[in-house]
């Protein structure tokens, strides 16, 4: 049965110009992927899943597809597709995005979960010039959009414990309510036909591959280590006390983004797991980090920082973490990012209220293991989820600290713009909730090709040729999931 009734809509409408229609069917044997793979037309969609703590499942899952409003922007200009008609923005683009989504009056139905529809796609990192008064590299700027969004028309949400999936259809009634109450249902209707559907192929093994050809590296190893002396110089003289230099690797890429992404998912379940879909491009991550989340008022930051591999067996994998663990660099390096983190929370946050809920835990993911620490503060009045990522953006643990020399120093030795890379991906919800993941262990896939990039942090005592080999264990499970080797 579908929530809302045909009278209780009818009587909605008066008040609200959206309205989530919903009804919850068993999923069966299905998964998020395979669904994915039955009910998505031609078209951007998403996929969002969760893997929490790296080798836990979390609860939902969202697929969105079918969008009726897609949003993207270059520099302050942006563009919004919304059903087939094209408007212009002019300004920074969130503020741009906020303007978009307050137009939406949305009802309330009790019986969804934290996010049931909103804004979902990404920010890349050079989005911080509107933020902060910074100039940041545009050399070699990628052509896709620096924010891209889509407002989806059907968004399933699959429970991953009670084993359920809800159809969500976003309805707009408009001037003839009684029309958008039966295109509601034709399309739940439609929507759950294709779920029950004879199972579709899960995709090849095989669909993504390097052509024959290496990866293209921004900065080849012994550039790389020069960067990181030049950047120890830096820290020596009391510019900074730590900058996140990364390396870009671009390779041919040829099959299925989503194999890609299915690929991923089983190498490095993580957090944030993420597949965006905006047509020319795709956006494929598994990122371990939260950037900032807004639930019910509740502010929260994850930062992360602290690496070592994984081990061939557990006593090595618990050599590691103790090694980790008892590290002074390491260490030193995650207190700095811990209280950086505080004060971001803090610009938005009622005083008093930001507290240190975890502190330097050790978790696990498929080929590293990372130190991380929990953050959380109460949302001040006045202050929404836009102004949360405005305040946390980008995060400390991409750039370094302080953050906005660390940035200008991030210009000076990095080759190219980063593009999605340590920007952000995830929603902004109807509810005024927000969930963003720092983009890391993500690739762009555009064009025949796929671009992966990987960072380290850099602090005085740094090993040069140790931190060139972190960022390639950061970025092995991507190269495996795109090359399926």
């Amino acid at each position: 049965m579908n929530a809302p009734g045909r009278a209780e809509y009818l009587n909605l409408s008066k008040e609200f110009n959206l309205i989530p229609v919903s009804c919850q069917i068993d999923a069966g044997l299905e998964t998020p992927t395979s669904i994915f793979r039955k009910v998505r037309p031609a078209g951007p969609a998403y996929l969002l899943e969760s893997g929490e703590g790296g080798e836990k499942l979390g609860r939902y899952s969202f697929i969105g597809f079918d969008p009726f409003l897609v949003f993207a922007s270059r520099g302050k200009d942006s563009q919004v597709i919304n059903f087939g008609r094209q408007a212009k923005f002019r300004g920074p683009p969130l503020d741009s995005l906020e303007r978009i989504l307050s137009v939406f009056k949305v009802a309330a139905n009790s019986g969804l979960p934290r996010f049931f529809g909103g804004a979902v796609g990404y920010v890349n990192y050079e989005t911080v010039r509107f933020i902060e008064d910074i100039k940041v590299k545009l050399e070699h700027a990628p052509v896709l959009p620096e924010c891209s969004f889509m407002i989806a028309g059907t968004v399933l949400i699959f429970d991953n414990v009670r084993r359920t999936l809800t159809v969500v259809v976003n309805s707009l009634p408009g001037e003839k309510p009684d029309l958008a109450y039966d295109d509601a249902e034709r399309k739940i209707e439609e929507t759950i036909k294709a779920v029950h559907s004879r199972a579709c192929a899960e995709g090849g093994s095989d669909g993504g591959g390097l052509a024959g050809s290496p990866a293209e590296a921004s900065i080849s190893r012994e550039d790389f280590i020069k960067k990181v002396v030049k950047a120890k110089q830096y820290i020596r003289a009391g510019d900074i006390l730590q900058v996140v230099l990364s390396r870009k690797l671009r390779l041919p890429f040829r099959g299925e983004a989503f194999d890609a992404y299915c690929r991923l998912r089983e190498l490095n379940p993580s957090p944030y797991l993420f597949y965006l879909d905006f047509g020319p491009a795709a956006v494929v991550g598994a990122s371990p980090e939260m950037l900032v989340r807004v639930e019910d008022g509740l502010v929260e930051t994850c930062p992360i920082a602290g690496t070592r591999p994984r081990g061939k067996d557990r006593a090595a994998d618990e050599s590691l973490a103790a090694d980790l663990l008892g590290n002074a660099k390491e260490k030193a390096e995650h207190l700095m990012l811990v209280d950086l983190g505080r004060n971001d929370l803090g610009k938005v946050c009622e005083t008093g209220t930001v507290k240190v809920a975890r502190f330097m835990e050790v978790e696990k993911f498929s080929h590293v293991m990372h130190l991380v620490s929990r953050l959380t503060g109460r949302l001040a009045p006045g202050k929404n989820c836009f102004d949360a990522l405005k305040a946390c953006f980008p995060a400390g643990t991409v750039t370094g600290a302080p953050k906005v020399r660390a940035m200008q120093i991030i210009s000076e030795l990095e080759p190219e713009a980063r593009g999605v890379y340590a920007g952000a991906a995830g929603y902004f919800g109807f509810s005024g909730n927000m969930d963003t993941a720092i983009a890391i262990r993500t690739a762009v896939i555009h064009g025949g090709y796929a671009s992966v990039q990987a960072g380290a942090g850099i602090v005085s005592d740094s090993d040069p040729a140790c931190e060139y080999e972190e960022t390639v264990n950061k970025a092995m499970a991507l190269l495996k999931a795109l090359t399926g080797d």
